[in-house]
């Protein structure tokens, strides 16, 4: 499995609830992903409790923090509805059948999806919603934030956007 692919495995994870079987993977994922360390040394430090609450704190809290792909780029509803079917229709052209109880766009599935496949379309085409995730998340102070630098290193940069 080429880096990449193990990164976005591990942080497919990372951004997980993080219940018993994530803290029993977690030695793992510190030794297979160094560029989550941010987010695993502390998940390796916080109490279980702990971790568990900030968790729900940061992404189920009004869809500041939404890890739903499409609500970053799509307000409106039907479109949100057409993109999710999108979702889908490219799982299955790669052989998968989305079958989740979290929706489609939801980035541990669509990093997992391209760890699987090495098919990043999704998560470029998706860049901009992943900068203003990995922005607020920033902002909000929390290592989760890690989770989404170490992604977004990974993409493309759009012609639009200029590193200093």
């Amino acid at each position: 499995m080429p880096s990449d692919a193990v990164l976005y495995q591990a942080a497919a994870l990372c951004l997980t609830y993080p219940d018993a079987e994530f803290r029993a993977r977690l030695p793992l994922l510190r030794e297979a992903a160094p560029q989550l360390r941010g987010f695993t040394d502390h998940a390796a430090l916080t109490p279980p409790g702990e971790l568990a609450a900030h968790y729900v704190q940061v992404f189920d809290s009004r869809n500041r923090h939404s890890l739903c792909l499409s609500w970053w780029r799509d307000e409106d509803i039907r479109r949100r509805g057409l993109s999710l079917v999108r979702f889908k229709d490219v799982y299955r052209a790669a052989g998968l059948e989305f079958t989740g109880e979290e929706p489609p766009d939801f980035l541990p599935a669509v990093l997992e999806f391209a760890a699987r496949t090495g098919d990043t379309a999704l998560l470029t085409e998706h860049r901009q919603g992943l900068g203003q995730l990995r922005a607020r998340l920033t902002d909000f102070g929390t290592p989760y934030a890690c989770v989404l630098d170490a992604v977004c290193a990974t993409l493309p940069i759009p012609h639009t956007e200029v590193r200093s």
